[in-house]
């Protein structure tokens, strides 16, 4: 008995140590310690609503659907976005069979515009204290006046979609179309006394602790939250869906559009050089991707395509420069007309920065310059192969040449027969006029070419 009494001090040394040893076992053999602790994925939006966004969070919903996850917690930080994004979005939220739990995080988020929708259309609304919600009015997208038909039309869709999300889950309906219709905004603390999000929460753990045991209702059945003591998995957007949200941003869309553009020019004028018109075609298609995702506005794209058509006729048409002064007004005039936003409702986060047009329309514009000046040069260089070569060269008479009895010269180390209107001797110096076929018409170098025989060269 006091053998075992004496090795009690020993045994409690060495229990912190043989726990997560006991833990690991228990996990590796399938034990309690690890099938019992819920699984909860984390996914982030950190920037504007679009189709990369969207496509993220539908594979978000099906892998954690498949994986038998207690939730799925929405980090979301955006300006806004597009409302048919928006929309794909909450229809995905709303046909999910696994809870859905939006959370305005971290400190100095917002939730703007499209992200008002994603919020109100979660199962679960949360907020960060330093974090604010709100001004949801409709972009013009059609570059229609605020007083049109259509934006009456697209505003009306906005207020019935979210009043729509609101009364599912008994949110607060008046102030989700405030929000689109007068674009109001309110602080987590504000939102939450109102009934706007269900609840305000600092931290991620903060926030699976209080939803632990409510009650929330999917599309096809009712669950409780059991979410107290998840394990956390970060599920971030993969290569594919980053390489496709970096296109996304209009500037970057831009930027591959004007470099595609270039290269392929210059496979054009130069043919054979392969790596401009592959990277051209590389450039564009992504362009292209990227700019299918933003409200476009074509009267900005057609200005661009007039400026292309104005830079290639500077080289063919000799306007000592018109054009191409035409062709920057119009592709300058044109990229700030290209991304089709009303700035007083949702920002300049959609619009092409003027850090990037210029330098875009300066490049382009030296490009087509240096293609210009040259081609000028090409044309007055004197040629180098062909007949057209020897004009104007010197030579030496190798036999008599006399009018109506051709001779030979050497000329350019090539001997030639040749013709000429005046006597020349042999050994004489002469220079080319002009040839046919195999012919030369020659002159004796220290007179003078008889009229309309040709330019002196040389």
């Amino acid at each position: 008995m006091g053998r075992l009494l004496s090795d009690a001090p020993r045994a409690r040394r060495l229990s912190p140590l043989l726990a997560p040893l006991l833990s690991l076992l228990a996990a590796a053999t399938g034990g309690p310690a690890a099938a019992d602790i819920p699984l909860v994925h984390v996914i982030t939006i950190d920037g504007a609503i679009n189709p990369v966004a969207s496509e993220y969070i539908r594979e978000a919903i099906a892998r954690a659907e498949e994986e038998g996850a207690a939730a799925v917690v929405l980090e979301l930080d955006t300006p806004g976005g597009l409302y048919k994004s928006t929309h794909v979005i909450a229809k995905a939220i709303l046909a999910a069979d696994v809870p859905f739990i939006t959370f305005v995080y971290p400190a100095g988020s917002t939730a703007t515009s499209a992200g008002v929708f994603v919020t109100y259309a979660a199962h679960v609304a949360a907020m960060h204290p330093a974090t604010s919600i709100g001004a949801a009015s409709p972009v013009n997208l059609g570059g229609a006046p605020p007083d049109s038909v259509m934006s009456r039309k697209a505003e009306n869709d906005a207020v019935a979609f979210i009043r729509s999300l609101a009364e599912r889950h008994g949110r607060n309906a008046e102030w989700a179309e405030q929000a689109v219709r007068r674009a109001v905004s309110a602080t987590a603390d504000s939102a939450r006394a109102r009934g706007v999000v269900d609840l305000v929460a600092p931290s991620l753990d903060s926030l699976l602790a209080a939803v632990d045991g409510r009650s929330v209702r999917l599309e096809r059945r009712t669950v409780v939250l059991a979410t107290a003591g998840a394990r956390i998995e970060r599920v971030g957007m993969n290569w594919r869906f980053r390489i496709l949200d970096y296109v996304s941003d209009p500037n970057i869309a831009y930027v591959l559009f004007t470099l595609g553009m270039l290269g392929l020019l210059l496979e054009l004028y130069n043919p054979g050089a392969v790596l401009p018109g592959v990277a051209g075609a590389i450039s564009l298609i992504l362009a292209f991707y990227g700019l299918h995702t933003l409200p476009l506005n074509y009267a900005g794209l057609l200005l661009i395509l007039v400026a292309i058509i104005l830079f290639i006729l500077e080289v063919k048409v000799p306007s000592y420069g018109v054009l191409t002064i035409g062709g920057v007004i119009a592709m300058f005039m044109g990229s700030l007309m290209l991304i089709d936003i009303d700035p007083a409702l949702e920002g300049d986060f959609l619009r092409i920065r003027l850090a990037v047009i210029l330098p875009a329309v300066a490049t382009t514009a030296a490009f087509f310059l240096f293609v210009v000046t040259k081609g000028i040069l090409a044309q007055r260089q004197r040629p180098m192969t062909g007949l057209p070569a020897l004009i104007g060269m010197r030579g030496i008479a190798r036999s008599e040449i006399r009018p109506g009895h051709a001779g030979r010269v050497l000329v350019h180390g090539e001997l030639w027969t040749a013709e000429a209107s005046e006597p020349i001797a042999t050994g004489d110096e002469v220079r080319v006029l002009s040839g046919t076929g195999l012919t030369l018409r020659v002159a004796a170098a220290g007179g003078s070419p008889p009229a309309g025989s040709g330019r002196e060269r040389g």
